[in-house]
């Protein structure tokens, strides 16, 4: 996976490249990542790459120049690498909500470039005429889209093998199976009174991945109902939940 990232801030993505689980795909070749800088292809005295909005209003707009030059050289230099043809990325609070589904689009790319917007976002131009993609993470907004492409890269890297110690630890993920992920312990069994339940510490494997699924349903189904209404759940799930609705309705 080669990933570029147009960014004033290079430095920040030392968080994914030097640290943390996402280290390892570096290490060991698994991605690449560059970044590149728009202040790089700003050609006044100062490296200006904002300015004024057009129409009045507070804050600063960044220009289209210095993001276009950032965004073609970044196309080159994936070009070189092989790639055919880059998904050009713009973290934006106006794109399309970021979720598993979109993720498990993004991994069959062979090369991303995700924008990262500062200010007041960018001038429209530049999305019209370079990005084929804007993605959220969520309805809330932050100073700039660096923290939001981290988040994608992570998950995108999380799916490559090699890069988690166990690659089955991504398939039993939130989402994944369209279910939230079940609650989890380890040592001690007792904790100043509150304890692991009794069937993890069973050996009985078949009954624990029963109370998994069982747990799953539940805390879906709790905390995020809607997810339920677009799974069809088979006998035994249903089972498993209507259980836990009775037991809880007493």
């Amino acid at each position: 996976m080669i990933f570029n990232v147009i960014s004033i801030f290079p430095e920040m993505f030392d968080c994914i490249t030097k640290s943390g689980i996402t280290k390892r795909a570096f290490i060991n070749n698994l991605c690449c990542l560059k970044i590149n800088n728009p202040r790089d292809f700003a050609f006044d005295p100062h490296k200006k790459v904002d300015d004024k909005l057009f129409g009045g209003g507070s804050g600063m707009v960044m220009k289209v120049e210095p993001l276009e030059l950032a965004i073609k050289q970044a196309v080159l230099e994936q070009s070189e690498l092989g790639v055919r043809k880059s998904l050009r990325i713009y973290l934006s609070p106006q794109g399309e909500r970021l979720d598993h589904k979109i993720v498990g689009r993004l991994l069959l790319e062979d090369g991303i470039i995700l924008a990262c917007g500062r200010y007041e976002g960018v001038d429209e131009r530049f999305i019209e005429r370079n990005i084929d993609l804007e993605l959220s993470v969520g309805d809330f907004v932050v100073s700039g889209g660096e923290l939001p492409a981290m988040m994608l890269i992570d998950s995108i890297l999380r799916h490559i093998p090699g890069v988690l110690g166990d690659i089955s630890s991504a398939h039993n993920d939130s989402f994944v199976n369209g279910l939230l992920d079940y609650p989890t312990y380890t040592v001690p069994r007792d904790y100043q009174g509150a304890k692991v339940p009794e069937v993890l510490l069973s050996g009985n494997h078949k009954q624990i991945k029963l109370w998994r699924l069982q747990m799953s349903l539940w805390r879906t189904y709790m905390r995020r109902p809607e997810m339920l209404q677009s799974r069809k759940l088979t006998k035994v799930e249903s089972g498993l939940l209507d259980e836990m609705i009775y037991n809880n309705s007493k």
